[in-house]
């Protein structure tokens, strides 16, 4: 009987235990993007990327991203969004942020990293979702060639609705390529707790 139960202890005790390098999820905060072609719940790193994650949802909380677009979609690498409205206007941004790249957290497939300038420190709104791993955008060293792209979130939910949005037809809009023909849009994006 005593081995019994310690043996349903241990049990107990591995099943609950955390994966090793896996943060437990209920821990971060959530944001929902409802899209023209579906909803997108993110989940932010707030402790790896705490000035990233913080600039994100002073867009959020702003209303910032509403009405934008996902402008830039490329199949088998990424889909961009969070700086320009469906007629290609650009909008106004806060300042930038430091970039966080150098928090281990790898650019794969379903996380979100910010999008910049070559300068490495430049990131304001824009953001993109890896749809593969991008291992090339990773942090390798604190110089401007091996700054690589800052990763705040993932995808926790509506990884179909980015597979969707990089199937869509694109081309040349104002000067600018891969733009979806057809402007995929950002209706709302809300924190969800």
């Amino acid at each position: 009987m005593k081995k019994w139960v310690v043996g349903w202890l241990m049990v107990l005790v591995v099943v609950g235990a955390p994966v090793l390098g896996v943060e437990k999820s209920t821990a971060y905060p959530r944001v929902e993007l409802k899209t023209s072609m579906g909803i997108i719940v993110l989940e932010l790193y707030t402790d790896r990327a705490p000035q990233t994650a913080a600039n994100f949802l002073a867009y959020i909380d702003a209303g910032y991203y509403d009405g934008t677009i996902f402008h830039r979609v490329i199949p088998r690498f990424m889909i961009q969004g969070g700086g320009f409205t469906a007629d290609m206007r650009q909008k106004s941004t806060r300042s930038p942020v430091v970039n966080e790249a150098d928090n281990a957290i790898k650019n794969e497939r379903g996380t979100v990293s910010m999008a910049r300038t070559p300068d490495p420190h430049s990131a304001t709104s824009q953001f993109f979702i890896n749809t593969v791993d991008n291992d090339f955008l990773n942090f390798r060293s604190k110089d401007p060639r091996g700054w690589g792209y800052a990763v705040f979130a993932r995808v926790v939910q509506g990884m179909d609705t980015v597979d969707a949005i990089t199937r869509v037809k694109t081309g040349v809009v104002g000067g600018h390529r891969d733009v979806p023909l057809k402007p995929i849009v950002i209706v709302t994006a809300r924190r969800l707790k």
